[in-house]
């Protein structure tokens, strides 16, 4: 009985010890390369996707500091950067931090969108003032290093929500954007398409876009490494096929964030840390 009665917490302390390490919410970096022929010198780009308004130290000193490390060219931010729920303030602080010393672009998420029509106008309005581009169904060109890149954005579908507020939306669909940034950027320079929702690789794909950037799936928020890539995503249900990470098809690369969002999400993640996600185009 008394052996009994060790083994028990031993078994237990053995079943806990892979679990443990599978809630671990501290902010990594992810590091992907893509390789071009239409780039004169490597371009590097960090992708923040939905932040949700969550908190990373002291003014968001821990994030913007991930970001400072590493010197990005561009910092692209792929929706749902604020949150329906939670305060703007720790949102604010980051776009303070980062939108005056890098350029930076944004698309909407659906969370901006199911603010409100007020509360999303005063979420463009912060966009602003940081010095923040939004992205709505157009498509801007920027040079890095003698190399022209078309930034093409579209608003998340649920723009519909706050449409008859927002002032740089026009009345046309996901889909009408998704074609008028491919018209604007048939230029031959290399393109990237920041877009909120993976789901709609097929299409970035038949349109020919060079790097799609996307987030949403928040991971598929449970994971287990080299098993399951995720469990569960919005718009995608059980066992996600875009969940996170780098996909191929035709000539167009998709990459998806797995997010930053932690107290703002009702289920905990599970091997599944935040990330800020790097691109080095080369």
């Amino acid at each position: 009985m008394k052996k009994r009665r060790i083994m028990v917490p031993i078994i237990l302390l053995a079943l806990a010890c892979p679990v443990i390490p599978g809630f671990d919410s501290g902010l990594k970096v992810r590091c992907y390369t893509v390789e071009s022929d239409a780039v004169q010198a490597p371009v590097r780009v960090a992708l923040i996707s939905d932040l949700h308004s969550c908190g990373y130290g002291e003014n968001q000193r821990e994030l913007i500091d991930a970001v400072d490390s590493q010197n990005p060219d561009l910092v692209l931010m792929s929706g749902d950067i604020f949150d329906d729920e939670l305060p703007d303030d720790n949102t604010e602080q980051f776009l303070r931090g980062v939108g005056k010393r890098y350029p930076c672009y944004y698309v909407t998420g659906n969370h901006e969108h199911w603010s409100g029509s007020g509360a999303f106008l005063e979420k463009m309005d912060i966009l602003k003032e940081c010095g923040v581009h939004r992205l709505s169904g157009v498509c801007e060109t920027v040079s890095v290093r003698g190399t022209a890149i078309n930034l093409c954005g579209v608003d998340d579908p649920e723009a519909s929500f706050t449409a008859s507020a927002d002032p740089a939306r026009d009345t046309v669909s996901f889909l009408q954007q998704i074609d008028q940034v491919r018209k604007a950027s048939e230029n031959g320079n290399y393109t990237i398409l920041l877009s909120h929702r993976p789901e709609f690789f097929e299409l970035y794909a038949a349109q020919g876009f060079d790097l799609s950037l996307c987030g949403h799936a928040h991971g598929g928020q449970f994971r287990i490494p080299g098993i399951l890539n995720g469990l569960y995503a919005p718009n995608q249900g059980f066992f996600p096929k875009y969940a996170g990470g780098e996909y191929h098809k035709k000539r167009t690369v998709m990459i998806v964030s797995r997010g930053l969002a932690r107290e703002s999400t009702r289920v905990p993640r599970f091997y599944n840390r935040p990330e800020l996600v790097i691109i080095d185009i080369v």
